[in-house]
């Protein structure tokens, strides 16, 4: 299987693939669905070698004519298989119906769908609906959908999921939940967004050799951050190099009580090369901080007008880690708001720019859903149900860029089609991930990438070194597994 493709699509943009690949340069249909089967034999081979007994379950329309496909050549492959369909496939038409003649001219049987799946079945080929979907699953499809869920085999879904959205990922009633799914021509989107990126499992692609010029790079609906782009900014740097090449940041935050944030983003500033690393922090904070890391200047803080003979010396400034919304904050936020330095914003920064709006083109902020849903005023659900919709309002309302975090995390783009984080793992959901996150995009900033890359390559950098920690186990990962990882990321 090929590597997965940077561009990702809507559900009409890839069958406008499709029509050209067919249309435009005569490349059958039969043929690429042919290739789409031959492609989901090759991923599953791969990802359970062991399963020698497939089950394969159609539906309707091209999906179910892709299962006929994997079913015939699964058993010329030595497979033992059987198929049931939920649609008659003597009601099949075009090139479904071709992939059930072909399977059924081989001596395919096809049983029909009672309720019951093979017990001995190691793989459950899910061929029901594909990625067309605009309504909820119901009846025996929905049926089928639970048997499938509840069986002890692996699942491979063809192109998404049966009842996950093409376009959202939002599940449509039920959903399959994949342990591998194949998807063919372009990466949909809803593989990506909400539930989706949950239940799709491992994704392969392959892209059936259609011609790259039917494919519409301006139409992606984002584009997946690849090494390329790390390999481009994080270049090795001169013999001849000092700290004083790669910048100053200072990190603003840590109100009393609450030193733990910015000494993680401190640190994680050093560790993605930043040349020096400041913090300003409550004045009870200073001495603990450079005593667990002597490599970070700390300063304690009594008001804002402390500030000013450190912003002199800084490159990028990082602003909310453990800041809190006390008066001492306040005062801060004050001045921070009108600076002329590269900024990321992250955590209570958020909370109060919530309460006093303002756009700012220097400035990087990054909520969590909540922080979105707090700068926008709306209800986090409405921020997880249309994560692009509100990053483009993010934007729109606070200027700058935008990093919209969780799963499969968003970046805003000069080229308004958003980049998207498919690194990460769910053993990153503990505390202090943010603020590691806000150090290592101002340590960026520092060293001179504008903030769209400082902010994409960070991002991407995070989730890697993420992963990175979290092959131990994902729980119990914390943030400070994250840093120790970072250097194996930020050096490619």
């Amino acid at each position: 299987m090929r590597s997965l493709p940077v561009e990702i699509y809507s559900v009409a943009t890839v069958r406008e693939i499709d029509r050209r690949a067919i249309e435009d340069e005569g490349i059958p249909g039969y043929t690429l669905m042919t290739r789409a089967g031959a492609a989901a034999i090759r991923a599953a081979r791969e990802q359970f070698p062991d399963a020698k007994r497939w089950q394969v379950v159609c539906g309707a329309g091209n999906n179910a004519g892709d299962g006929y496909v994997v079913a015939r050549l699964a058993a010329q492959d030595g497979i033992v298989v059987s198929v049931l369909a939920l649609v008659d496939p003597e009601s099949l038409t075009g090139d479904a119906a071709t992939a059930y003649g072909d399977f059924a001219a081989e001596g395919g049987v096809v049983m029909p769908w009672e309720g019951v799946l093979d017990d001995e079945a190691a793989l459950v080929v899910d061929a029901l609906l594909g990625s067309g979907l605009e309504r909820d699953v119901t009846g025996e499809f929905a049926k089928a959908v639970s048997a499938m869920n509840a069986h002890r085999a692996h699942v491979m879904a063809l192109d998404i999921p049966t009842g996950v959205h093409g376009d959202t990922g939002q599940v449509m009633g039920t959903a399959v939940e994949a342990d591998l799914t194949v998807t063919f021509v372009g990466l949909k989107a809803g593989l990506f967004s909400g539930e989706g990126a949950e239940l799709s499992g491992v994704i392969a692609f392959d892209g059936l050799d259609v011609p790259e010029h039917c494919r519409p790079q301006a139409e992606a609906m984002s584009r997946r951050i690849s090494d390329r782009v790390l390999r481009r900014c994080l270049k090795r740097r001169a013999r001849s190099a000092h700290k004083g090449d790669f910048g100053h940041v200072l990190i603003i935050g840590g109100g009393e009580g609450m030193p733990g944030a910015v000494r993680l983003a401190g640190e994680a500033a050093l560790r993605t090369g930043a040349g020096l690393v400041s913090v300003a922090t409550h004045p009870a904070h200073a001495s603990i901080i450079v005593g667990s890391r002597p490599e970070l200047m700390s300063h304690g803080i009594a008001d804002a007008d402390s500030l000013a003979p450190l912003l002199e010396k800084a490159t990028a400034v990082a602003f909310g880690p453990g800041l809190g919304t006390s008066e001492w904050a306040r005062q801060l936020f004050a001045v921070v708001g009108g600076l002329e330095l590269p900024c990321v914003w992250d955590a209570d920064a958020l909370n109060l720019l919530a309460e006093m709006p303002a756009q700012s083109g220097r400035r990087i902020i990054t909520p969590h859903p909540g922080e979105a849903g707090r700068l926008l005023g709306e209800p986090t659900a409405t921020v997880q149900d249309g994560r692009r919709a509100a990053l483009i309002a993010l934007q729109d309302k606070y200027g700058g860029v935008v990093v919209l975090k969780g799963a499969n995390t968003l970046v805003t783009s000069k080229k308004k089609v958003p980049w998207l984080c498919t690194s990460g793992n769910p053993g990153m959901a503990s505390p202090g991930m943010g603020d590691v996150l806000t150090g290592i995009i101002a340590a960026l900033l520092a060293q001179g990438l504008g903030k769209e890359a400082s902010a994409v390559v960070g991002v991407e950098a995070h989730a890697r070194a993420g992963d990175r920690a979290a092959r131990a186990g994902e729980r119990g990962t914390i943030a400070s597994d994250l840093i120790a990882e970072l250097r194996n990321v930020i050096n490619p």
